[in-house]
């Protein structure tokens, strides 16, 4: 079986899972084929795996856009039928987008590019990440006679501008849909007809095999909380900045570690500085594989408020080095953590709710701590085991995108 990947950007540090999946797939004998829209470059790619990833992967864009225009020309003069089609549908969902028809005539012609290296490389199956613009190049791409095409939708943002991105018509016309969660699929069965429900399936993300190889260490008898993400609004570090001044303010001992960077960073720094917590709080930047490793390991628990969220693969990460975790109640988060159990869920948007949270960690013995890790780490093993969640997707290749099932 051949399969082309596609994603926006790929490799990326925020997309080591999909990394993880194709090479779950192929130690189980698929030949995976990565297509990236965007270029990425080794600078801006800490992880030497990422690095090496980049070298297996074909940008659509590589070479400007101007460079797609003769695959555009000759797939309109080879296929004048199905390229009216293509763009007929171009037309109908680049109207109602937000990003207008003239983002969405570049989407056909990356189809067109696609095609044409899909036919090279005798791909029988597209598999997108993330249901927006990776999908709409997808799907034209099979208007213009290419391979049939399934996606993975995360959330949230698939989620929340629906009708904007024409995700009833992606989930229509792909062979199959993946959800991250049983939140996930609930969300795309609203917008598929119920006799089409079946195609909509859950394979969960798979952890790195670094972060459930070996049982955990125990939580470390120190007061330090660790947050790693993108610094952006839906992430919540500003709510958490803002709980962690309310236990200073208390007379609380502690640190906390925020592990990555964006474009949020100098407000959390200007809070940062306002609360008075330059002595608390940390910033490390961007950080490898590795170093979020030790970072996790270090903390007596981890804590990601996030707004909104499909179901973020540092949950499972955290779990899986047995540190308890505090999140939300959203999305998919429920599936994984359980309060009391392994972590604690709090109320999204409630900067009271994250300090009392963070409270009763500092509160709690580091033998408490500690099983709640190992139940943590049990439970990313059951649920979230790269290999088996690949085998899931390989079967459903096989099933709904295999030349036999055609």
């Amino acid at each position: 079986m051949r399969v082309a990947y596609l994603v926006n950007q790929y490799p990326s540090i925020s997309h080591t899972f999909v990394r993880r999946e194709i090479e779950g797939l192929e130690r189980l004998g698929a030949k995976v084929v990565r297509y990236s829209i965007r270029p990425m470059t080794e600078k801006a790619l800490p992880d030497p795996a990422d690095q090496r990833e980049l070298g297996q992967t074909h940008a659509l864009l590589g070479r400007g856009g101007r460079a797609l225009l003769p695959a555009v020309a000759r797939l309109a003069a080879a296929r004048p039928s199905l390229f009216a089609r293509a763009e007929s549908l171009t037309v109908r969902i680049g109207k109602r987008s937000e990003r207008g028809l003239l983002r969405n005539f570049a989407y056909l012609a990356e189809a067109c590019a696609l095609v044409e290296l899909c036919e090279r490389a005798e791909v029988e199956h597209v598999h997108a990440h993330f249901g927006t613009n990776s999908t709409a190049v997808a799907m034209l791409a099979h208007e213009l006679g290419g391979p049939g095409y399934s996606f993975t939708a995360h959330g949230p943002e698939e989620f929340d501008k629906p009708d904007l991105i024409a995700l009833r018509e992606k989930i229509a016309k792909a062979r199959f849909v993946v959800g991250v969660s049983s939140f996930g699929r609930s969300q795309l069965y609203r917008y598929t007809q119920a006799r089409d429900w079946h195609k909509v399936q859950v394979v969960r993300c798979g952890v790195d095999a670094g972060y459930v190889a070996q049982e955990p260490s125990p939580v470390p008898d120190v007061a330090r909380f660790c947050s790693v993400g993108r610094l952006s609004e839906q992430k919540g570090q500003l709510l958490l900045v803002e709980a962690a001044g309310m236990l200073k303010r208390e007379g609380r001992s502690f640190e906390l570690v925020l592990v990555g960077d964006g474009p949020m960073r100098p407000e959390v720094e200007a809070l940062i500085a306002r609360e008075r917590l330059g002595t608390t709080v940390r910033i490390t930047g961007w950080a490898s594989g590795d170093e979020v490793r030790r970072e996790i390991e270090a903390a007596r628990a981890f804590v990601l408020p996030s707004f909104a969220e499909g179901l973020p693969v540092v949950l499972m990460e955290a779990l899986g080095r047995g540190r308890p975790v505090i999140s939300t109640y959203i999305a998919g988060i429920p599936e994984l953590v359980q309060t009391d159990v392994n972590g604690w869920l709090v109320p999204a948007g409630s900067a009271p709710h994250v300090a009392e949270a963070m409270r009763a960690v500092l509160d709690a013995t580091p033998e408490r701590l500690s099983e709640m890790g190992r139940l943590g780490y049990q439970r990313v093993r059951d649920m979230h085991d790269a290999d088996q969640n690949a085998k899931v997707l390989y079967e459903l290749f096989e099933r709904y995108a295999s030349p036999q099932a055609s």
